[in-house]
């Protein structure tokens, strides 16, 4: 079956989405996970069929393109869905008038995944969530 991604404007099922990844399997504190920024954002939904396995959550602010809250479900992964994902957010930064580079906070074991697709880490690891991060950058 092929996978589909696009912009969506349901947060409720993005949201769902983050807490099966997030605050289930890697116990970060829904406090942590819930913040105001969802209204704002653009949401990226990965979808198999009808079936929803991902999504991602674009910032825009000033000439920065952000990137985070990106999950994929355990079932789903291993198959590219994370790296589309992330493909799609950066063209779609691309087409955003006056965004000039893209920035993620990585958690620590995937910086090679993040190197792979263009990104190179800045700055020192720092503790999000109680997870180790670094930040990372793409120049468009």
């Amino acid at each position: 079956m092929t996978v589909t991604i696009a912009e969506t404007r349901d947060i409720a099922l993005c949201r769902a989405l983050r807490r099966t990844v997030f605050i289930d399997e890697q116990g970060v504190s829904e406090a942590d996970e819930l913040d105001d920024l969802d209204e704002g954002a653009i949401h990226l939904l990965a979808q198999e069929g009808r079936q929803a396995i991902g999504s991602a959550r674009l910032l825009v602010q000033g000439d920065l393109g952000k990137i985070g809250r990106v999950c994929v479900l355990a079932p789903a992964r291993g198959r590219g869905i994370g790296a589309a994902l992330i493909r799609h957010a950066v063209q779609r930064f691309r087409a955003e008038a006056g965004v000039t580079y893209v920035k993620l906070g990585a958690q620590t074991h995937a910086l090679g995944f993040y190197e792979a697709l263009g990104f190179h880490a800045v700055g020192d690891v720092y503790d999000d969530a109680g997870i180790a991060h670094r930040d990372m950058i793409l120049d468009l």
